[in-house]
């Protein structure tokens, strides 16, 4: 069905109608139960901060022995934010967490595989083209700067890559 079918279609209901509509697909369907959980009780800090916990899990584990390092995860609250609509400045912080976690992880292991550094690069890549749209570069320019330096410290492979992009976002 097109939007405008859809439109037409809500124009010929009546008002009992539309509500009964609406509060059956806010049974059926857990997609819009979510959002207008949100929309009337958005909690938008308690919601970053638990993704927080789920994704500093990924890497230092208090259930279990071995991490999982699953960019996925974040991702996976990253686009469930966007989706939402969360404030742009509490996901742009999520978003830089997720990669300084990744960067506390990096630092206290021996070695990570090449797909790590390159998960890294394309979430940073992300980030800085988020923050662009969202006109917050001035204020984490210095949370970026200091992952380009963390990746520089710490020797990972792709310092040169994670530069250039900074360097792209800079100017």
């Amino acid at each position: 069905m097109s939007k405008r079918a859809l439109k037409k279609y809500i124009e010929e209901l009546d008002e009992n109608a539309l509500r009964e509509q609406i509060m059956d697909l806010y049974e059926r369907i857990p997609q819009v139960k979510t959002f207008y959980d949100f929309v009337f009780n958005p909690k938008e800090e308690a919601l970053i901060e638990g993704a927080k916990i789920k994704i500093s899990n990924e890497y230092f584990p208090t259930k279990r022995k071995r991490a999982r390092k699953r960019r996925s995860i974040a991702q996976k609250y990253i686009k469930h934010f966007k989706t939402l609509g969360v404030d742009p400045k509490l996901l742009g912080d999520l978003m830089l967490f997720n990669i300084e976690i990744a960067q506390t992880y990096s630092a206290t292991s021996a070695s990570m595989p090449d797909a790590f550094y390159k998960s890294m690069l394309n979430s940073f890549k992300e980030t800085l083209q988020y923050l662009t749209y969202h006109q917050l570069k001035e204020e984490y320019s210095s949370r970026i700067e200091a992952i380009v330096d963390q990746t520089t410290d710490q020797d990972w492979l792709i310092t040169d890559d994670f530069e250039e992009v900074a360097n792209d976002f800079v100017d």
